[in-house]
C-alpha cells in the first residue's frame, strides 16, 4: 500500500502529466495548472529515506520549503479521510522524519495526509503498511483520491491556508458522516 504514490498518480492523471523522468532518485513529471507550475515526484528509494530524494530535488529545483507538498499516509487518520497541514513534525512518521533530515531539519512544508487507519487488533503496524487494503479500505481510498486532486488543484488558486480550512472541515463532516452511517 503506497497511497502517497497513489495520490500522486492521480493528480498526474488529472493534469496530463507522465511520471518518468528518473531524476534525484525519483521518477519525476512536470506541467501547469493554469500558468501555476507543477512538479511532481515519486521517490524510487525505500519510503523510509524519502528525504534522500525529496531533499536533493527541493535543492535542484531552489524550491522554498514553504511551496512543497508531500503525499503520505496517516495511521492516526481513519481510512480514506484526508488532512492538509501546513507544517509540522514527522509523528513518527519515518519517511517525513527522513523529508525533515534533508530539508535540514526545516518542517516548513505542507503534507497532504492520507488516512489509512490504524492496524486491526494486535496486528503489527509494519506488516499493516506493507499490506494491501481489503475490499472496504481501498473503495474508501479510491473515493478519496478525486478529493485531493480537488484540493491540490485549489491550492494553486486559492492557497494553501484558505484550502486547508475549507478542504479539512469537508473532510471532517465527511468522517462524521461515515461513523454515523456505520452505527
Amino acid at each position: 500500500m503506497h497511497v502517497g504514490f497513489e495520490m500522486i498518480d492521480a493528480f498526474a492523471g488529472s493534469l496530463g502529466i507522465s511520471m518518468n523522468i528518473p531524476l534525484c532518485k525519483a521518477l519525476f513529471g512536470e506541467g501547469f495548472v493554469g500558468d501555476a507550475p507543477v512538479l511532481l515526484a515519486k521517490p524510487q528509494t525505500y519510503m523510509n529515506l524519502s528525504g534522500e530524494s525529496a531533499g536533493p530535488l527541493a535543492a535542484y529545483y531552489k524550491l522554498p520549503l514553504n511551496r512543497v507538498i508531500v503525499f503520505h499516509d496517516d495511521m492516526e487518520l481513519p481510512c480514506g479521510v484526508l488532512r492538509l497541514q501546513e507544517k509540522g513534525g514527522h509523528g513518527c512518521h519515518r519517511g517525513l522524519k527522513s523529508v525533515i533530515n534533508h530539508f535540514r531539519g526545516n518542517r516548513e512544508f505542507a503534507r497532504l495526509r492520507i488516512g489509512i487507519g490504524r492496524p486491526p487488533g494486535q496486528m503489527d503496524p509494519k506488516a499493516f503498511l506493507l499490506q494491501k487494503f481489503n475490499a472496504i479500505a481501498r473503495e474508501r481510498i479510491d473515493a478519496a483520491l478525486p478529493e485531493g486532486v480537488v484540493a491540490l488543484r485549489c491550492i494553486l488558486f486559492e492557497g494553501l491556508t484558505r484550502t486547508a480550512r475549507w478542504f479539512n472541515q469537508e473532510q471532517k463532516y465527511k468522517y462524521i458522516r461515515s461513523e454515523t452511517m456505520s452505527t
